[in-house]
């Protein structure tokens, strides 16, 4: 049997005792997320933007007399 055959026939038994183990994961060992997907900062900034943008749109409206 070559070197990599043998590589090869480890992995996959590897592979088979693994899959028969789906499903029965320990609590323990899940990751727990946090609760945002991103940091406060760039949340806030994102607010920020979008606020701001529509805050001049306001302004700009309302100082143009409403006709764009």
């Amino acid at each position: 049997m070559t070197t990599s055959r043998r590589l090869a026939d480890r992995k996959s038994a590897k592979f088979q005792k693994n899959v028969l183990k789906r499903g029965s994961v320990p609590e323990g060992s899940t990751k727990k997320g946090s609760s945002y997907p991103v940091g406060p900062i760039v949340l806030g900034f994102f607010v920020f933007v979008v606020i701001g943008s529509a805050v001049l749109q306001i302004f700009r409206t309302a100082t143009s007399g409403g006709m764009a």
